[in-house]
């Protein structure tokens, strides 16, 4: 049993402690927690009586956390954290959420395929709530791999060892040019011959980008990256104010184009034409696997091309 009194580690005083740190000062921890002055200045008190050692060092420009402090608020903010989740929890079983499963998709899933497929599941299993964080490639194997994700969805190219992989769609890089660009034209060109440009490219770990470098490394040129974004949007954005060239998949760019009065041209090489791959891990559960399977049903991927059309 711990010498502490646990009892006086309420989730208030918990909280009060944590904006104290936040915000050094008393005051505003006080007025965020809804309490008057003096009561928040007893708790505080009160605390380091418990725990044998101030928490902080009181200043004239506020509090600073001792080492002691710096501690409390480390576990004091992990035992919040899951207080919030517990009450989000609770609310999703009112609303009738009984599972939360989370994907991690790359950008290429999720611009292309992803939402109308999620949306009709949500409709056929409205107590499964799908929770979608989305990184590049290389990182939703590793948190696939590390169990922060259940399912992962990315361009086929990261080591896949011990993981079930289904092949989930195809999608074909195309080359985005500033309109009246000298590469423009209509007849599929090599991506070494594009070479002379400055490119566009997604963060480091994207599948476009390691696509890329391999190419060029194999071409013995060097790729000229001169900058790199989060997002098909913004590489569009940067591709229209003349600061290079870019590859994007094909159905997320052609919306680009249109709006910012682009141009493409399609790629000639055989590594243009890439596998999307949703992968699980061995020990899965039934409710994972079933929503893997949806997603991997050919059936559904076309009425998601479907969706897209309209």
């Amino acid at each position: 049993m711990s010498r502490y009194n646990l009892a006086r580690f309420d989730f208030v005083s918990l909280r009060l402690v944590s904006l104290c740190a936040q915000t050094g000062s008393l005051t505003a921890a006080a007025r965020d927690c809804h309490l008057v002055l003096p009561a928040a200045s007893r708790r505080l008190r009160d605390l380091e009586a418990v725990v044998g050692e101030p928490l902080f060092e009181r200043h004239s420009r506020g509090l600073i956390p001792t080492a002691a402090g710096r501690a409390f608020v480390r576990h004091a903010l992990v035992l919040l954290q899951d207080l919030d989740a517990l009450m989000e929890d609770l609310a999703d079983l009112r609303q009738g959420v009984v599972r939360h499963i989370q994907l991690a998709s790359s950008t290429a899933a999720i611009n292309q395929f992803l939402p109308p497929l999620l949306a009709r599941y949500a409709e056929q299993r409205p107590g499964i709530q799908v929770d979608l964080e989305e990184q590049v490639s290389a990182q939703v194997v590793s948190i696939l791999r590390e169990g922060r994700a259940e399912l992962g969805a990315y361009v086929q190219g990261p080591d896949e060892q011990g993981l079930e992989v289904t092949d989930f769609r195809r999608d074909e890089l195309v080359l985005i040019l500033p309109a009246g660009h000298p590469l423009s034209g209509r007849r599929p060109i090599a991506f070494a011959d594009t070479l002379d440009e400055p490119w566009i490219s997604l963060d480091t770990g994207a599948a476009v980008l390691l696509q890329q470098q391999q190419a060029a490394f194999a071409a013995g040129r060097p790729f000229k990256l001169r900058m790199q974004v989060r997002s098909f949007d913004a590489v569009g954005h940067m591709v229209a104010s003349g600061l290079g060239i870019a590859a994007l998949p094909k159905a997320a760019a052609l919306p680009i184009i249109q709006a910012m009065k682009l141009s493409w041209r399609p790629l000639s090489d055989h590594w243009a034409q890439r596998q999307l791959r949703i992968a699980i891990r061995a020990e899965a559960d039934a409710e994972v696997r079933a929503l893997r399977d949806f997603l991997c049903q050919p059936s559904q991927n076309a009425k998601a091309a479907l969706a897209r059309k309209r």
